[in-house]
């Protein structure tokens, strides 16, 4: 088991030491002190949108509304039209983890076994030859369509409307990735979020299980609290399983676990 930082900080410094022959010198004088540089007190600041209100559509629902200032977060491309329905303005990807997550999986076909509106096959478009997005809901899936060309992406991606369980068992893909529902943002008030019952409705376990019948390489995005022995015991006896948290400035949001060929053989 490993686990794995998406991001990290180093600071290597070196110092040198110079010996000077003092043996000989008879005269001395004093330096004067070199002027200290002027520190620019001016901070650069980063390029930030103007806030601008919620939409009508959601500025009614206080739970929503603090994702809205994230839109960005979410999809850069946001303002060329990106679509969204209620719950998926907290459970969509962010943008830079799912670029990191495609980058991780990059193979000939994976199927997103959860699209959701698309915000993860979207990115795995531009690192995967063929993307088949799943999802039981037909709305959720014209809205990942339509944000897939607003991505320019579409093409590339086969959205199915239809069970997991009942679709996957007759693809071959290189790769699944998985990312079911959580159960909305009610997921963080739990201790430990188990991957067992999720949602309520689904077992996570299960799930993984599915997706082992056609293919080894699996990748499982899972909320930060998700318990790490769960996802360790989904490797088998044996195996192996890399477990990596993503981070957003600093800030840890969430978790990958991967196995198969996906496990970084250095980590």
């Amino acid at each position: 088991q490993g686990v794995a930082n998406t991001g990290s900080n180093t600071d290597d410094s070196a110092a040198a030491t110079r010996d000077i022959d003092t043996q000989h010198m008879d005269k001395f004088f004093d330096a004067m002190q070199s002027p200290k540089a002027q520190k620019n007190k001016r901070k650069r600041k980063l390029a930030r949108h103007p806030p601008e209100p919620a939409p009508d559509s959601i500025k009614h629902l206080p739970h929503i509304t603090k994702y809205w200032a994230q839109r960005y977060r979410l999809f850069s491309r946001y303002d060329e039209g990106i679509q969204l329905d209620e719950e998926s303005w907290y459970s969509v990807t962010p943008e830079k983890i799912a670029e990191h997550i495609a980058y991780r999986c990059q193979s000939d076909v994976i199927v997103d076994g959860f699209c959701g509106v698309g915000g993860n096959a979207i990115q795995f478009a531009f690192t995967c030859n063929h993307v088949i997005a799943i999802d039981i809901d037909p709305h959720k899936i014209a809205l990942a369509r339509h944000n897939a060309a607003v991505y320019g992406v579409a093409d590339r991606i086969e959205f199915i409307v239809g069970d997991f369980f009942n679709i996957l068992p007759q693809l071959k893909p290189d790769v699944v990735f998985l990312s079911p529902p959580w159960g909305g943002p009610q997921y963080l008030n739990q201790q430990v979020f188990d991957l067992q019952t999720m949602d309520g409705n689904l077992d996570g376990i299960k799930i993984f299980e599915t997706a082992l019948q056609v293919c080894e390489n699996i990748a499982y995005f899972v909320p930060r609290n998700t318990n790490v022995d769960q996802l360790a015991s989904l490797a088998g006896p044996g195996g192996r399983v890399e477990v990596e948290q993503n981070l957003i400035n600093r800030k840890f949001k969430t978790l990958t676990a991967y196995y198969g060929e996906l496990v970084d053989e250095d980590v």
